[in-house]
């Protein structure tokens, strides 16, 4: 079963390269369309790798701010693939830099954050505060900061608290389950095509309580607790 597993994933890297590379192309040549492009390329990826998606709850029209849990790039593209809104990411400096991917990050104008520059928090909500109030384009981002190996929820980074309050935003905490069975890029396998998206009530900063984002992981983090206990689905 191990190569067979093998197999798919470098199957699901081809495509995931071959349709990047394609939309980084069409960036270029209709960036008027951005939000299109980016969102039938990614339903095209999943749908190439054979990926299924439920999706319980609904996204929140209003929302500004997405925080979603982290496991690889197939949240990345559940995402796009669901949402028709030119999603603004926040990525890490260093991706932007990565073949391939760096061009369609800068191509797609997603936001950069460079996490050694004790000014970045700064630079960062003036970008988000551009993006959401100037570009009308909702900003999703990881709060753990960086991808979790396991099912335990790493702890928040202050920046999204920060940023959510500081700006008066209407969030959406989201979570994902089954990605790195779609693309375990850490052990290199492929093992199934099912996702489990499940988008919680959205969160207005003008009437949250103090504890609204110590909330919002323990809430995240019972959903994938209960979902791998009652149906065996991982995160």
């Amino acid at each position: 079963m191990k190569i067979f597993a093998r197999i798919r994933f470098y199957y699901s890297a081809f495509v995931i390269a071959f349709v990047v590379s394609v939309m980084i192309v069409l960036l270029k040549l209709f960036p008027k369309h951005k939000s299109k492009i980016l969102h039938y390329g990614n339903r095209t990826m999943l749908a190439l790798m054979f990926a299924k998606i439920e999706v319980v709850g609904k996204p929140d029209p209003k929302a500004e701010l997405f925080l979603l849990n982290h496991q690889g790039i197939v949240d990345i593209i559940t995402m796009e693939a669901l949402l028709n809104k030119n999603l603004n990411w926040v990525a890490k400096r260093e991706l932007f830099e990565v073949p391939w991917f760096g061009l369609l990050l800068s191509n797609a104008e997603m936001i950069g954050i460079d996490r050694s520059d004790k000014r970045g928090l700064i630079k960062l909500l003036k970008d988000v505060k551009y993006s959401i109030k100037e570009l009308g384009r909702p900003v999703a981002l990881f709060p753990e900061g960086t991808r979790a190996k396991g099912q335990k929820l790493l702890p928040f980074k202050e920046g999204a608290k920060f940023i959510a309050e500081k700006l008066s935003l209407v969030v959406q905490p989201v979570v994902i389950l089954g990605s790195k069975s779609v693309v375990n890029e850490h052990e290199k396998t492929s093992s199934g095509g099912y996702l489990k998206v499940i988008f919680l009530p959205s969160i207005d900063m003008k009437n949250a309580s103090q504890e609204w984002y110590e909330q919002v992981q323990k809430s995240m983090q019972e959903i994938i607790d209960n979902e791998m206990r009652n149906n065996r689905i991982s995160r």
